[in-house]
Formats: structure tokens, C-alpha cells, sequence
């Protein structure tokens, strides 16, 4: 590929595809690739019903931001390798109760599959990336490869949109001090749910205190983005997480109230240092943020109406750290559920993987 001498960027940007384009995470896809610097979107996919219709005629769309003319006149093609040939890579927006198959399935056909979905985050050769973290997990792709006989294909999945804020907060706490256990409570926005998501009677004046799958999931890949991993196997990390997740009436933006055990002691100055001091493992990528972790030092903060589009979305906000009388320290975080809990997460990915290589 001829790399541009000015920003390492192709010369001609790299064709992509979505898998699942029509729903809230599919159409933060759209939003966030649209003038991407290393990305053109090329190809749509949806289900059989919405096949051989414009965008315009299949999406209901609810971002903030207008979809792009350009987007709304493509074609949507069924979500078959051979309706995607051209593509470089493919995002998948895809629901989970469909995502599996058809994931393994345009990687065995050859392409790199970044996914949004649950289903193959479980799976002992398949990464949890979030690139400020561990991108060094990306190693396994060439066993991914060579065990299910992927050749240029393969699979790497972003982490659960309430997983991602957590992994980041924790990261530079395991680092300096270690951790040896979490108590989590989530406050999730609707948004999560995605659309049409949570009827309007149960949740407005109204908290739901159940996610269906959300704990299972905060209390295990938490472990393996923060472990080790050899290139061949995946080590988690040894300390529990106990998660309470609650779905409330907020738009976008998940609010997690965290306590922590550490291993060493620190003070509330020591922990705050070493957050604002975090830097990205993965140095720059296009979207990589100024700052990955931001300290909001008013009493209030973080709030997800204020805090959520910090960074363009691609920042955490964690504020109200205080000591904690059970465990050690606690504190508030929130993130941006669809962009860096979601799509966005998945396009770091497709960039750290330019980078290293792995979309020659």
C-alpha cells in the first residue's frame, strides 16, 4: 500500500463495509467513518428484507447529526461475503442473536471483522480490544488465523459499552498500585438498549434495575482486556468484580459508580495523578483523543449530558474521587456508550490494526 509521506494516511483510503448498518450502533458507523482520514464507506448490509433498497428508504435514522446524501443513496446489500467484494475490512453493527455465524463467515472468506457484538467476545482466540489498554492482545490474530484457518481474515471485537469506561479507569490503578477486587454500579442509557430499545412507560420517571446479560459480562471481560496475553492464549486478570446494572432514563452516556480494593496504598492525590498521567498504550491513531482519561474535579461530575462528548466521545470522565471506608478508593466514570463503548471502540480497533500491519 503507498503510504502518504506527510501522515503515514493511504493515498487512497481503504474501502469498508457495515454489517448491521440500520440500527442506532450501524448509524454511529456511518457518522463516525463519514471524511474518516483512512476509511471510505463502500458497502451497507442489512437483512434479506431491507436488500437491493437505497439507505434512505430502510433507516430510521436518530442521530443527532443529519446522515451524510451521499450515504443515504447506497444500495443496501444482504450480509454475504460475495455482496461486499472490494472491502477491505467490514464493521459489524450486527445483533448478536445473528452475529456468530455471519462474523465467522466473512472471516473465513477473507476479511477482517471488527465487531460490536457479544458473540465471539467469550471465544479463547478471539481479542477484547479497547487500544488505550491492550493492544498488545491484537498479537493473537496470526494464531486466530492460523487455528481456524481464517488466512487474511479474522475477528477482534470492542468491549461491552459499559466495559470500556471501567477497563480504562482501571488500567493505570492496576498498573501503579494493583487491584484486588471491584464493586460497580452502572447507570446505562437508553441508548444502549438500541432502537426501538426500552418503551417509553418503562422507563420514563423509572429506573430499571436489570440489563438483561450486562453483569455477566462487566464481571469477566473486564479481566480479559486487563490480563496478559501470550500471542497464543489469553491470561485474566485475578481479581473479582462484583456489577449492579441499572438502565436509566438518560439518552447516551454510561454513568459507573466504582469502588476498589487495591493491593498498595495510595491517597486520593496519588490516584488522581496517576489518571490524569494515563497515556493511550497505543500511542496516536485518527481518533485517538488528547487526553484518554480526563479528571473533572468539580463536586457534581461527571454528569452524561455534559461529560459524554468530551474528547469527541473517545474520553472517559471520572470524577469524585474520595477514599472509600470498605474498600480502598471510589469514584464516578462516564462514557460515551455508542461511540467509544461501541462503533467508535470498533474503529480504534480497524486503526490499530493498520497500524500494526494486519490490513496488508
Amino acid at each position: 500500500m503507498t503510504e502518504s509521506k506527510n501522515n503515514n494516511y493511504p493515498t487512497q483510503k481503504i474501502k469498508v463495509g457495515i454489517l448491521g448498518c440500520t440500527g442506532i450502533v450501524g448509524q454511529r458507523f456511518i457518522e463516525l467513518l463519514y471524511n474518516h482520514p483512512l476509511f471510505i464507506i463502500t458497502k451497507l448490509g442489512a437483512s434479506p428484507r431491507s436488500a437491493g433498497k437505497s439507505y434512505r428508504n430502510v433507516v430510521h435514522w436518530k442521530l443527532i447529526q443529519a446522515c451524510p446524501e451521499s450515504i443515504m443513496d447506497i444500495l443496501v446489500e444482504e450480509c454475504i461475503p460475495r455482496n461486499f467484494d472490494g472491502c477491505t475490512l467490514v464493521f459489524s453493527a450486527l445483533d448478536s442473536s445473528v452475529a456468530e455465524g455471519l462474523e465467522e463467515t466473512f472471516a473465513a472468506a477473507g476479511f477482517p471483522v471488527f465487531s460490536n457484538a457479544a458473540s465471539h467476545r467469550c471465544d479463547i482466540d478471539v481479542p477484547i480490544i479497547v487500544p488505550y489498554v491492550n493492544a498488545f492482545h491484537m498479537s493473537i490474530i496470526d494464531h486466530q488465523r492460523k487455528q481456524r484457518g481464517y488466512g487474511k481474515g479474522f475477528i477482534v471485537t470492542n468491549a461491552n459499552c459499559s466495559t470500556v469506561g471501567l477497563a480504562v479507569a482501571l488500567k493505570p490503578l492496576m498498573d501503579h498500585f494493583g487491584v484486588d477486587g471491584v464493586f460497580v454500579t452502572t447507570m446505562q442509557a437508553v441508548s444502549g438498549a438500541g432502537y426501538p430499545g426500552v418503551p417509553s412507560l418503562d422507563i420514563t420517571d423509572n429506573i430499571i434495575p436489570f440489563v438483561s446479560g450486562e453483569e455477566p459480562k462487566l464481571e469477566s471481560e473486564v479481566n480479559k482486556i486487563l490480563g496478559g496475553c501470550t500471542g497464543t492464549r489469553f491470561n485474566a486478570a485475578e481479581f473479582s468484580i462484583s456489577a449492579h446494572c441499572n438502565r436509566v432514563n438518560v439518552t447516551d452516556g454510561h454513568t459507573l459508580c466504582v469502588s476498589v480494593k487495591l493491593k498498595n496504598p495510595a491517597t486520593v492525590c496519588d490516584i488522581k495523578k496517576v489518571l490524569k498521567g494515563y497515556k493511550s498504550v497505543t500511542g496516536v491513531l485518527p481518533s485517538t483523543p488528547t487526553a484518554c482519561i480526563y479528571i473533572a474535579e468539580e463536586t457534581d461530575r461527571p454528569q452524561p449530558r455534559l461529560d459524554r462528548i468530551r474528547g469527541g466521545g473517545y474520553t472517559i470522565t471520572v470524577g469524585r474521587i474520595r477514599p472509600c471506608p470498605i474498600l480502598d478508593i471510589k469514584f464516578v466514570v462516564c462514557s460515551h456508550n455508542t461511540i467509544l463503548g461501541a462503533a467508535g471502540g470498533s474503529i480504534l480497533n480497524a486503526e490499530l490494526a493498520y497500524g500494526k500491519g494486519y490490513l496488508d
